[in-house]
């Protein structure tokens, strides 16, 4: 009896005794270890792959101009003296760099049929022709239009929808092939290559100078051909005979 009494508090006692606490403290830091190892990996991963990522490509160089965001317009020529940087609707704030290229190419070109449309203001009304002879104070300039013979309108609308083809086809991205409305990454506003007698310069800073040149003259001239459009509607004189000429 004796015996089976201190068998079962020897038993119980075992339940108590430090080994059990040792193992289970030495278990607890083998379990630890690989939690250890693999937190390690992972935090040693994305640091691997960001060591193995490419560098950012460097900006590419077209007629001397490379696109900064820290510049208004990404840097494009255009911010002339006196307003220099001037867009007060904010029409380019945080546009991204297509955007931005896309508005210098409709301001670029517009600006160039502007100067045409100007200089045809004064010279298809003020100067003598097949069609009204030598009076110089023929039909204004906004009725002409409806009196040129449709065989002579065809072929001229045809070749301003080739043209027009020509440009896209430049420096447009096709369909299918990209973002809609998106400029290609090597294009230049404005820039379609079409230089028949090389004035384009070869220096960027001298390329710089003359496309200010060109965005403020065809600048003005937009301004100038809505002012004689309107002039004419309201008084039905050509310009140079409302300036008593």
């Amino acid at each position: 009896m004796k015996l089976a009494i201190l068998a079962a508090l020897a038993g119980s006692a075992a339940a108590f005794a430090p080994t059990a606490s040792i193992g289970a403290a030495s278990t607890a830091l083998r379990m630890s270890e690989p939690v250890t190892e693999e937190a390690t990996t992972a935090t040693e991963e994305p640091a691997a792959a960001v060591a193995a990522a490419p560098a950012a490509p460097a900006a590419i160089a077209i007629n001397g101009w490379s696109a900064d965001a820290a510049l208004p317009c990404y840097g494009l020529p255009g911010a002339i003296s006196p307003l220099g940087f001037f867009d007060p609707l904010g029409f380019t704030k945080d546009m991204d760099l297509n955007g931005v290229k896309r508005f210098r190419e409709a301001e670029i070109m517009h600006g160039r049929v502007a100067m045409m449309a100007t200089l045809g203001y004064l010279i298809g009304e003020s100067t003598p022709t097949i069609t009204y002879g030598m009076d110089v104070h023929h039909t204004i300039a906004n009725n002409q239009l409806p009196e040129v013979p449709g065989t002579v309108l065809f072929p001229f609308f045809l070749a301003i929808n080739i043209a027009e083809a020509l440009r896209a086809s430049v420096g447009w991205v096709e369909p299918g092939l990209g973002p809609l409305f998106s400029l290609r990454e090597t294009y230049y506003p404005g820039d379609i290559g079409f230089d028949p007698i090389g004035l384009k310069p070869k220096e960027a800073k001298d390329f710089a100078n003359m496309q200010a040149k060109e965005l403020s003259n065809g600048r003005l001239a937009m301004l100038a051909a809505a002012g004689m459009c309107v002039q004419e509607q309201i008084n039905g004189q050509g310009i140079l005979e409302n300036l008593g000429f």
